[in-house]
């Protein structure tokens, strides 16, 4: 018998349209010999299955079944393909949790710690884990324009703590835009994270379980043509992804070993991508990301293709992994 997966897409941020495009790839590569899927859009007013015809059916979130003419259907696994809340923040995990419902992507504790950029760092830290100087502030707090200049100086970077896909971040070059760029980041999330700008290679380096064990992917060089690798370099072609890295072999295994580490330390499980930047030899990290974007242009995708991993392989052992750990 075929295992029935619930691939889940869409959420609740302003990465739904992106979500949307990663679930589908899931939903067309996926080895269909062994698992049926469907595709379940999540959003505030509406959870729903969309059938092969486009056809909506409405999901009873008591326990995640769908009444169809057939019978009731219920499902084996989850993939996850939300980025953003509800998908990569923790509640869906938990929900699933209660519902004894295995999923791709990591428990709810580690989705939450990821998603919250400033706890993450803080988390990692001691674990010989650099990150960037930086300065907290929460929506209602005052806002001592001097006390972050004299902690990050300038250029510095605006980023709301939870959000992704660069919603919401401002490169500041001048005191006079520190106001405006905290603004912008507020419309994304109540807390924000001011850190200093580090002038050095961008990486992006994929970590995932991959046949029972941690694989560290091919390393990604981010090179934006716009100011920094915001939503248009990330999402509309405004920046070069060069897989493998122009990174010498001792920036290489540093920036692997730490990947590695992070992934480790936090008992993480399915897919993450994280993000550093080096100054000289040492990388220092940005964020970890736990449902990062599954198209067929996205970094973690083009990776795994470089480690002679296809899309079929790459999501059909993400469910393996899930239904594995749950038997």
């Amino acid at each position: 018998m075929k295992k029935n997966i619930a691939i889940i897409m869409g959420g609740y941020s302003s990465e739904y349209k992106i979500s949307l495009k990663s679930g589908n790839v899931v939903h067309n590569y996926i080895n269909k010999l062994k698992f049926k899927t469907y595709r379940i859009h999540i959003f505030k007013e509406k959870w729903v299955y969309v059938d092969d015809n486009e056809n909506e059916h409405p999901i009873n979130k008591n326990d995640f079944t769908i009444s169809l003419e057939t019978g009731t259907l219920r499902f084996d696994c989850v993939f996850n393909a939300i980025h953003g809340t509800p998908g990569e923040d923790g509640l869906m995990q938990a929900y699933f949790e209660l519902l004894d419902i295995p999923q791709t992507s990591c428990d709810y504790y580690q989705s939450a710690l990821t998603f919250n950029k400033r706890d993450l760092l803080s988390v990692l830290k001691p674990y010989g884990i650099n990150a960037a100087p930086s300065y907290y502030l929460n929506l209602g707090d005052e806002i001592d324009e001097e006390a972050i200049i004299n902690k990050v100086g300038l250029p510095c970077f605006v980023k709301a703590n939870k959000a992704g896909s660069s919603f919401g971040i401002s490169k500041v070059h001048e005191q006079k835009n520190l106001k405006s760029a905290i603004e912008k980041a507020y419309k994304e999330d109540d807390e924000i994270i001011i850190e200093a700008f580090l002038d050095g290679t961008e990486v992006s380096v994929g970590v995932i379980t991959y046949k029972g064990e941690t694989k560290v992917l091919p390393i990604t060089e981010i090179v934006s043509e716009n100011d920094f690798f915001d939503y248009e370099a990330k999402y509309e072609g405004k920046s070069q992804e060069i897989t493998p890295a122009r990174i010498s072999k001792v920036q290489q295994v540093k920036v692997e070993e730490l990947a590695k580490r992070a992934y480790e330390v936090l008992k993480m499980k399915g897919y993450s991508r994280s993000e550093f930047i080096f100054i000289g030899d040492e990388p220092f990290m940005l964020e970890m990301n736990t449902t990062p974007g599954l198209t067929t242009e996205s970094i973690l995708p083009q990776q795994a293709e470089k480690a002679g991993i296809s899309l079929e392989e790459l999501f059909t052992s993400a469910v393996e992994e899930a239904l594995n750990k749950k038997g």
